[in-house]
């Protein structure tokens, strides 16, 4: 009998079209504690919570008594962001993950809203882009949200039209064509980063759930002389490319936050300068508690503590691409590996740019740069990752696995 598309992508056994029901994880996994949740993937995530709450004091202690009139200004704020993106990532996980694709439209709804206000005269500016919203006493960035939405509407759709998802006007088009108006309405604000990312985590989902390949390539090569224009078409941008092409040249300039960073790792060396002693956090590196703070750490732990950090981020997308193995069905598979996805692609391009191996995008650090959309976000993303974990080894699930074209064919 020949496998889906779907199998034949996963690392795992491929589920026969005749099975009763879809395949659980045994109930005494070591790995999953009581009701089937992934204690590994919990512990990590409490982990970096608590790491990045001391590292945004470190980062900003001295930046806020001057700013704010108090060193523990931003640590206060982000442990209350933490507080509450605890609790949600604590309800997320309490909930059966199928609730969220009964959500999806109503949700997909709100981003969309949320973003057309930001680009009507409503947003909040910061650092030469209007991304954010007060909503009473909340600031919101849309584009966080529209991340973990454009997850879960593309797990739904994809999941619903498995048997044609192979085909160009019901499989590949309708994704690209929402995933593109979401893009649209982030490079409005400007927000070319977000947007990106949006358009990746749609051709990695496209191409586990089984889309052509050819699809996902042409698509690729026309997006190229779009993103062309896109960047060398608008002056910052522009400028932004100048300092990753050749940054020493223009250190005194468009590269002075780049060559600061890159210091900062170099200041390090092997074992750090120790907590709270880095140098460069004293006004010398801009936006060091956010964007940058990556560089703090290196500089402050030195080369041991980044490898610390990444040993800690591979083990978290470990976790998430074992839950995406294990789900109960393809739904729970999309958004499991969309989740992973989405932190893999934030952390690759956060630390790239800091290092300089990626030219300068508005990313956060996952669950460690200060901000609250940020921290909240995906926080409640990991909730829905634990959910998922939960189901997996709750029994069989009440909704049988739908087999595709080629599996009733065979």
């Amino acid at each position: 009998m020949s496998s889906t598309a779907l199998s034949n992508r996963r690392v795992g056994p491929s589920v026969p079209a005749d099975a009763a029901e879809p395949r659980p994880i045994a109930k005494d996994s070591p790995t999953t504690g009581p009701g089937g949740l992934d204690v590994g993937l919990l512990a990590i995530t409490l982990m970096l919570v608590a790491f990045g709450i001391v590292m945004v004091y470190s980062a900003s202690a001295i930046f806020a008594a001057r700013s704010h009139g108090s060193a523990q200004y931003y640590l206060l704020k982000q442990a209350s962001f933490a507080v509450v993106g605890l609790t949600g990532m604590t309800v997320a996980s309490r909930l059966n993950y199928q609730v969220f694709r009964k959500l999806t439209y109503p949700m997909l709804g709100l981003t969309v809203a949320l973003l057309i206000a930001v680009i009507a005269g409503f947003g909040r500016a910061g650092g030469g882009a209007a991304r954010w919203l007060r909503l009473g006493p909340v600031t919101l960035q849309p584009a966080e949200l529209a991340k973990v939405v454009i997850i879960l509407w593309l797990a739904h759709s994809l999941s619903k039209k498995q048997e044609k998802i192979r085909t160009f006007s019901v499989g590949f088009l309708p994704h690209l064509l929402v995933t593109g108006f979401l893009m649209i309405l982030c490079l409005k604000q400007p927000d070319f980063g977000s947007s990106m990312v949006l358009l990746l985590l749609t051709f990695a989902l496209m191409f586990v759930a089984g889309a052509k390949t050819g699809y996902i390539l042409g698509a690729i090569v026309a997006a190229l002389p779009v993103a062309y224009h896109l960047v060398m078409g608008t002056a910052y941008r522009r400028r932004r490319w100048e300092a990753f092409m050749d940054p020493w040249a223009h250190r005194r300039d468009i590269s002075y936050q780049l060559v600061e960073s890159l210091m900062s790792f170099g200041a390090g060396g092997s074992t750090g300068l120790g907590l709270g002693d880095s140098r460069q956090k004293l006004f010398f590196l801009p936006e060091a508690h956010t964007d940058f703070i990556g560089a703090i750490i290196g500089e402050e732990l030195g080369f041991a503590g980044m490898i610390a950090l990444l040993c800690a981020y591979a083990f978290l997308v470990f976790r998430g691409l074992k839950i995406a193995l294990t789900a109960r069905d393809d739904y729970g598979t999309y958004v499991a590996f969309g989740i992973t996805t989405l932190f893999s692609l934030q952390i690759i391009i956060n630390l790239g740019v800091a290092t300089g191996l990626l030219p300068t995008k508005g990313l956060t650090l996952p669950l460690i740069s200060y901000g609250g959309s940020s921290l909240v976000i995906n926080l409640c993303a990991i909730g829905i990752l634990l959910s998922i974990s939960r189901s997996c080894s709750n029994g069989p699930s009440s909704l049988r696995a739908k087999p595709s074209m080629e599996e009733a064919k065979s």
